[in-house]
């Protein structure tokens, strides 16, 4: 899944850092001992109440083949904001997930953020955004703001009403590689190249092992890192965790059932409340938002654009609020909207989920994110795609059109090769320091078994936070906020079942 748009804040400052070289006499030393040069970021306003934040910009450049380390390079968008106080550790290298979300923004996001916290006083806060991503080189492509407006297919979350053809499915590829920059491209942007460009990038900040806080994807990122590099590793967070030993028809079903029971939880709240459109008994919410959102498959609702909301929009919609329990009371308001044959509350989470703009444009992500997840997951054939989608439909009833579950096929089907991440991973890992999974019980689109299977293969520590949001670094919690810095900095490990609670 994707996640919710990123605020830039960015600030001015100019420096160099020296490089660290790699192992003498390989073929990518001169990329591991190249010079970064930081320069001056010019920031858009800062957020209301957010305070504004120093960063400096660079690039870094990566082989896009790791077996041709002499052929076609890319070049990766770095963004840092240097540490506040006089006695660095070193660099603390972010991502915010996706896959496809760039990184850069987040850095600023999460220097912002933790503007008092201890841990921005230690470190360089590092975010980047991965090969394909953002202000990367090549960047991935594939649709144009005219095809996302009239629903172009991300394989996000299965509506069982467009299922891809074969036809299409060579036609993604081909439009992809077309806008992309080709096929070689689209071959080399799964997570382990992505892993690769990290380890570069620790050894060109000049940082003997790394310090990493990932969310969502990220923690996928993290941990594919210790698996390949788990001598570099010096502190892992690891937050909103994905599960490494659910391959993609088993870690589908969880998130359906982590959004089921949040939609429920959601229902319950709602049912307290006056005129609640989902009713007062919240064992019949899912019916009942059926008979709303089911209509909607063949005569889309009313929005002030003229652009309608469709069935797939609305469940988007919907979906969307489950990131945050504050967020739910607009998508109460949206379903409430939806009553009266309206749809611009729930159009508006779903353009807030996509990243659409006021004038229509958005961002790659989500492209990015397909394509990504196409060297990512496992590869299916129409009868697994279709026991996925039913798997899928009977864990998470509230998305369901109504409609059954044809032939769907995988839109990944003639991708250029086969995915290169292979399940489970991440398992066996040994001399690796210990890490920090942060995992929070109501977490609809993380679901919390992901989180302690997580922390339990990699060997290390577990902070559960009780609330109902999609992970925990960002939600200025000061119990999360000071288990987090003491790990980071001091290296100091949160006691067995240690919990905080939102």
């Amino acid at each position: 899944m994707g996640a919710t748009a990123l605020t830039l804040l960015l600030g001015a400052c100019t420096a160099q850092v020296g490089a660290q070289p790699a192992s003498a006499g390989t073929d990518l030393d001169r990329f591991y001992g190249q010079e970064l040069t930081f320069a001056a970021c010019d920031p858009p306003d800062p957020a209301p109440g957010v305070p504004a934040v120093e960063a400096e910009c660079a690039r870094l450049k990566v082989p896009l083949d790791y077996r041709n380390p002499d052929g076609r390079q890319a070049e990766i968008a770095l963004l840092r904001v240097p540490a506040r106080g006089g006695d660095p550790i070193g660099s603390l290298v972010v991502n915010p997930g996706g896959p496809g979300f760039p990184g850069t923004d987040h850095a600023a996001l999460i220097a912002a953020a933790w503007a008092k916290s201890p841990i921005t006083e230690r470190f360089d806060v590092v975010g980047f955004d991965p090969r394909g991503v953002g202000g990367s080189t090549p960047a991935l492509d594939c649709y144009t703001d005219a095809e996302r407006d009239r629903g172009a297919k991300l394989s996000s979350i299965p509506a069982g009403l467009d299922d891809w053809t074969e036809r299409e499915t060579r036609g993604l590829v081909r439009q992809c590689a077309e806008r992309s920059g080709g096929e070689k491209v689209l071959a080399h942007v799964g997570t382990r190249d992505v892993a690769r460009d990290m380890d570069v990038l620790r050894a060109a900040l000049g940082d003997e092992k790394l310090s990493y806080a990932g969310t969502s994807y990220g923690t996928r990122l993290g941990a594919v890192y210790a698996e390949m590099f788990p001598k570099k590793i010096r502190a892992l967070v690891l937050d909103g965790a994905f599960d490494p030993l659910a391959g993609t028809h088993e870690r589908r079903v969880q998130q359906a059932t982590g959004m089921q029971r949040t939609f429920e939880r959601m229902a319950a709240s709602c049912a307290t409340e006056p005129g609640c459109p989902l009713g007062t008994d919240p064992d019949r919410a899912t019916a009942v938002f059926q008979t709303l959102v089911r209509p909607l498959v063949d005569v889309p609702a009313r929005t002030s654009d003229g652009r309608g909301l469709t069935f797939e929009q609305a469940v988007e919609g919907v979906t969307a609020a489950m990131y945050a329990e504050s967020m739910w009371p607009v998508a109460i308001a949206g379903i409430t909207e939806l009553r009266a044959g309206k749809g611009d509350t729930l159009l508006k989470l779903r353009d807030s989920y996509h990243g659409r703009t006021a004038d229509g444009t958005y961002p790659e992500s989500l492209e990015a994110s397909m394509a990504i997840n196409c060297l990512d997951e496992e590869r299916h054939t129409p009868d697994q795609e279709a026991a996925m989608s039913r798997a899928w439909y009977e864990a998470a009833p509230f998305t369901d059109p109504g409609r059954g579950v044809g032939q769907p096929r995988d839109g990944c089907e003639h991708w250029p090769i086969q995915p290169t991440l292979d399940y489970p991973y991440a398992t066996g890992i040994k001399g690796l320091a210990d890490t920090l999974t942060v995992s929070v019980t109501g977490d609809a689109i993380t679901p919390h078994a992901g989180g302690v299977s997580l922390a339990r293969t990699l060997g290390g520590s577990l902070l559960t936070v009780e609330g109902e949001q999609h992970g925990a670094l960002l939600t200025g919690n000061a119990c999360v906020s000071k288990t987090v810095a003491a790990y980071l900095i001091d290296l100091e490990s949160p006691a067995e079942g240690a919990r905080c609670k939102l």
